[in-house]
């Protein structure tokens, strides 16, 4: 590097990059384009397919599987895209790397789409007879089904598509049905009367998740009497009635007992008691609870419902109470309703109000707003139902799962989600598995007409077992066990269990669950639990629980809102490996992603900013020549040492699932450090008109340099920006095959230099602090500028570095030289003197307008964010704004001020 304070600025001539990198490279990356031809080649070639035989250690993760009905929304975007980070990740760095796909074939949600459709044809399902119904699904999934895994493809995910499960397959199947019979036979299955939720128009027992809240319904608490079977001595007279209030009047007609606590004095003398219900005539009791009553809550008295309600039911059992079921399945009353029967359950409401009224046992009412249960697929209000299910006694299974987070076998990240994970299993409740559909694995039990019941795998087994004739009439239960139940096998079942396969024994258990909190429950659990029991191992070692993804105002996207955004949309209209980006850098453990499209806009920008400088790259490249002498400068060693830093970082990131870390440190380096200063720093010896043989060992050496880079930042980014890397390390020289199969870099091929770190460190502070002092007098970016210094020599080595990126034509040695800029760069005091640079009176005034500005900005900011209710009652990211907001207006009026006393 030339120290020559008046060499001409060289990057004048300097070539226009847009023309000079070559016709093979086009100006501009498609990123559509791109994937498309890319992805297919992959896919062909069988790049995502590992060997089980082939060395390395294992690493697999089966995808959440989709609903066979589904359409990918942001959820499945951010999800797929953190997995397809992580194994392609493992992948390039040595591990036999397994991602599993497949789908779920979602019993309820499938079978009403058929239904849908074959009610538009004027068509009943229970005419076609249940064996053409399923066969008319099947034929729905081949034609229209999946549409999802077509969609992930797009998303560029690196699954194993030729081991692509479905729950209802044949090898899932055999897996369900060894499960079932293995569970029943050591009294884990079993099937019995319990209360579970009922849709009454899907006709069909439902699970939790399946149960969608109506939030702010609006409706009454209704108040009324249950006399007294006799009346009862109080301190103000006779007590001949007690009064309870419900939102469900209706099921006053399946009430066998009033539960009051039993330490209130108001009621003690009750309990033991008897009421008559006012419709039927039935007696039943007054009984104490002290689980379920709140004698502070409304009137301390509360009627128990065990058929109809959740909380009634654990007091029925408690009080072995009859159970009185007042509903048919289609959710009409029956004939436990006496004069009711018949009617809707809204019909019976007001019938059973108005016959209370008629009574004078009417008590008053008042507004009420709850959350009302509704079938997720049918909208049906869903009713709380006495029913014969088949249940998995969850206890046993659950203790196992537990122990198995307590120690550290399984780890949840973050691990705060491990608190939800043990309030479920610690308050666990047996499981019902059976569904009233006919979509899905039919349960695998037979029925003779004695009503005795055979678990087998098959008909012919059973048979067998139990010695039965072959003359013996059997029907097979006609329900279908719960799809989370095929679901909770598959760690395990989609690797060919219970077969003893390679696949098994080579990446069982997986290494990382990726999944939404909103299926701890559900899924992740029971994963557990049947992994441990049947496996006898944790499916997974790691479970990381990624957030939400909002709009940009933290509002949960839905239709009705109109906020929801479409990731294939994202996708034909940013790249998809912009889009990719954009979801990791926002995904910080903890915190949910609020989709902002003008970010999404930055990643765009910054996929092209690696595009030109990889043109830049290879116009160089041209007359790049491995075996030539070469010599690094500082800047040359500086950036191969931010680049060791720089993939310790992303690998130590990503091991720790800090997936926004680690983009966020490929965008900062690639950007700032290659983009915006190394090449900027490059282009001086790039460029320098010298034919010396020093020269060209030094324009060898930065070549040397950018292709160093090139080669290890597209290995760095590839699992974050699959078709864009790919694209680049197609035209990179001495490369082969595809980067997907190229080893991920590692910090140590990268040896660190601490000299030229702090060479290049104090450089890049003096161009920004000379960069800063003409910003803030106002002074062009293109006026050149004297530096003077008392000791320039460790300026002067970067003559030419000054000259180009600060427009410092002369370095000399000296102090403060009348009205000058100051600035002390690591320890140097440097003075810019201002003499016919500007307008010293008029620039102080300037300031001082400027200053005055500032800190009203300051002062308007700062009682802002000292008022306890703007920092308590906004939301964290707009205090966060608030507090950066402020920190820049102090910048700011600090460096105002240093400005202004520079001038004095």
């Amino acid at each position: 590097m030339s120290t020559d304070p008046t060499a001409t600025d060289l990057r004048s001539a300097e070539p226009d990059l847009a023309d000079a990198a070559g016709s093979e490279l086009p100006r501009t990356y498609d990123p559509h384009a791109s994937a498309e031809r890319v992805y297919g080649e992959w896919e062909r070639t069988g790049a995502f397919r590992p060997d089980p035989q082939a060395p390395g250690p294992a690493y697999s993760i089966v995808i959440p599987p989709p609903n066979v009905t589904g359409s990918l929304h942001m959820g499945h975007a951010l999800n797929n895209t953190l997995q397809d980070v992580l194994i392609r990740y493992k992948r390039m760095d040595g591990f036999n790397a397994l991602w599993v796909p497949g789908m779920d074939h979602a019993g309820i949600a499938t079978q009403w789409v058929v239904e849908r459709q074959l009610r538009q044809q004027g068509i009943d399902r229970r005419d076609l007879g249940r064996e053409d119904f399923v066969a008319r699904v099947w034929d729905w999934k081949a034609e229209s089904g999946g549409q999802i895994q077509l969609q992930l493809r797009r998303l560029g995910v690196s699954c194993d598509w030729s081991r692509e499960r479905f729950t209802m397959d044949e090898g899932l199947s055999k897996a369900v049905r060894e499960v079932f019979v293995r569970l029943y036979e050591e009294g884990l299955i079993y099937r019995a009367e319990r209360l579970i939720n009922w849709d009454p128009i899907g006709m069909t027992a439902l699970s939790d998740l399946e149960v969608e809240a109506e939030a702010d319904y609006q409706t009454e608490i209704w108040s009324f009497a249950y006399p007294l079977s006799e009346p009862v001595p109080g301190p103000e007279g006779e007590v001949t009635e007690i009064v309870v209030a419900t939102t469900r009047p209706e099921t006053m007609l399946g009430d066998t007992a009033i539960a009051v606590h039993p330490d209130d004095p108001r009621y003690q003398a009750l309990i033991g008691r008897t009421v008559r219900h006012p419709i039927t005539g039935r007696e039943f009791p007054v009984v104490g609870d002290a689980i379920l009553v709140d004698p502070a809550f409304g009137t301390g008295a509360v009627k128990v419902t065990p058929a109809h309600d959740f909380n009634d039911f654990e007091v029925g059992k408690r009080h072995s109470l009859p159970m009185i079921n007042i509903l048919n399945l289609d959710g009409t009353v029956n004939a436990m309703g006496g004069p009711f029967e018949g009617l809707s359950v809204a019909e019976a409401r007001e019938a059973v109000k108005a016959r209370i009224r008629e009574l004078g046992l009417e008590r008053g009412s008042q507004p009420h707003t709850m959350a009302l249960p509704r079938s997720q697929r049918s909208g049906a209000v869903v009713e709380p139902m006495l029913s014969t299910q088949w249940f998995v006694h969850m206890k046993p299974l659950a203790q196992p799962s537990l122990a198995a987070v307590e120690h550290g076998f399984t780890r949840f990240v973050p691990k705060g989600w491990e608190n939800t994970y043990y309030a479920w299993l610690r308050d666990i409740k047996d499981w019902c598995i059976s569904r009233q559909l006919w979509w899905g694995h039919q349960v695998p039990a037979w029925y003779d007409d004695h009503g005795n019941v055979y678990v087998a795998h098959s008909e012919a087994e059973a048979r067998d077992k139990h010695g039965l004739p072959a003359d013996l009439p059997l029907r097979q239960d006609p329900d279908v066990l719960d799809t989370w139940f095929s679901s909770a096998l598959w760690p395990f079942s989609t690797m060919g269990w219970p077969d003893r396969t390679a696949e098994l024994a080579r990446y069982y258990p997986t290494s990382v669950l990726i999944t939404g909190f909103d299926i701890i429950f559900f899924w992740v659990a029971r994963m557990m639990f049947m992994g441990q029991h049947f496996m006898g191992a944790v499916p997974f070692r790691d479970v990381y629980i990624h957030a939400l993804v909002r709009d940009e105002h933290g509002q949960k996207m839905s239709k009705t809102k109109g906020n929801v955004v479409d990731p294939l949309h994202m996708i034909d209209k940013l790249g998809v490996d912009a889009f990719r980006f954009t979801l990791v850098a926002m995904a910080a453990q903890g915190r949910d992603v609020l989709w902002n499209e003008a970010r999404a806009d930055g990643y765009v920008k910054f996929q092209n900013k690696i595009w030109q400088a990889f043109r830049f790259t290879m116009m160089h490249l041209e007359k790049y020549d491995a075996a030539a002498p070469r010599s690094l400068s500082a800047y040359d060693h500086w950036i191969l040492a931010r680049l060791g830093e720089a993939v310790r970082r992303v690998r130590t990131a990503l091991d720790d699932y800090r997936f926004n870390e680690a983009a966020s440190e490929i965008y900062q380096f690639t950007w700032s450090e290659l983009c915006d200063w190394y090449l900027e720093l490059s282009k001086g010896t790039l460029y320098l008109a010298d034919d010396s043989p020093q020269a060209e060992a030094a324009r060898q050496g930065a070549r040397h340099t950018l292709l160093t880079c090139f080669h290890a930042l597209v290995r760095l980014f590839h699992p974050f920006m699959p078709f864009l890397s790919e694209e680049i390390w197609r035209h990179l020289p001495g490369t082969e095959g595809t980067v997907m199969k190229a080893a991920f870099p590692r910090s140590e091929d990268f040896p660190e230099d601490a000299a030229a770190l702090d060479e290049v460190a104090l450089l890049q502070d003096a161009i920004v602090a000379l960069r800063r002092i003409k910003a803030d007098m106002e002074i062009s970016p293109r006026t050149e500028l004297t530096l003077i210094a008392r000791d320039p020599s460790a300026l002067l080595r970067h003559a030419q570095a000054l000259r180009d990126l600060a427009k410092v034509t002369q370095i000399r040695q000296g102090g403060r030289e009348g009205a000058c800029a100051t600035a002390v760069v690591r320890g140097v005091d440097i003075y810019i003197p201002l003499q016919g640079l500007v307008d010293v009176a008029a620039e102080q005034a300037r300031l001082d307008k400027e200053l005055q500005k500032s800190a009203k900005d300051v002062d308007g900011l700062d009682k802002r964010l000292s008022n306890p209710g703007f920092t308590s009652k906004a939301p964290p990211e707009v205090v966060a704004e608030f507090q950066e907001k402020l920190a820049a207006a102090r910048e700011r009026q600090a460096r105002l001020q240093a400005a202004l006393d520079a001038l004095r």
